[in-house]
């Protein structure tokens, strides 16, 4: 019976195909992009699906972590803030050897339909709503893309397109087919 061979080995496997001495991704931290860009797209590729494993182990252990640390300070949190009269803010307290910092920030959101009413009153009573607030217009892409050809026409002067960031990934080819 032929060993299973896959490109995504674990480092110290004896039947993973890169050389001992390949760079680990513990070793990308000292390296220069340079020097990282020239290694062989097959170790590129490990180094890359490694790192994505590894990610997705620390988001869901600092998930559990959090929602630990939630479990064990968030009612004692909430109390202080209570008698402290403030619905959201920071408290402190101490456990032990160690000062909990417990900071709720506040999430303010506005009715846009109701600050559309009072920007008109301000403006009917002859006031500046700029004065007040900030106004912005947004035009989601997918409804712009739909829009007919003589309306994108005079909305194409104040639109500006920018890349996003580049994403690559490394697929061997073997298991794109």
């Amino acid at each position: 019976m032929t060993p299973f061979q896959s490109l995504f080995a674990q480092p110290g496997d004896p039947y993973m195909p890169l050389a001992k001495n390949a760079p680990r991704v513990d070793d990308l931290t000292s390296m220069p992009p340079q020097e990282i860009a020239a290694l062989p797209v097959e170790l590129l590729a490990v180094l890359q699906h490694e790192i994505d494993e590894t990610a997705k182990r620390i988001k869901t252990a600092k998930a559990r972590l959090d929602g630990a640390l939630t479990i064990r300070y968030a009612t004692r949190a909430e109390e202080l803030r209570h008698v402290s009269g403030k619905d959201t803010g920071t408290v402190r307290f101490d456990d032990g050897d160690f000062s909990v910092i417990a900071d709720l920030p506040k999430r303010v959101s506005w009715d846009q339909t109701k600050l559309a009413e009072m920007v008109e009153r301000i403006r009917a009573a002859g006031d500046d709503p700029a004065e007040y607030v900030d106004i912005s217009f947004k035009v989601p892409e997918r409804k712009y893309a739909a829009w007919p050809e003589d309306i994108r026409k005079g909305f194409e002067p104040a639109r500006t397109v920018r890349p996003g960031s580049l994403k690559l990934a490394l697929v061997s080819q073997e298991a794109d087919q």
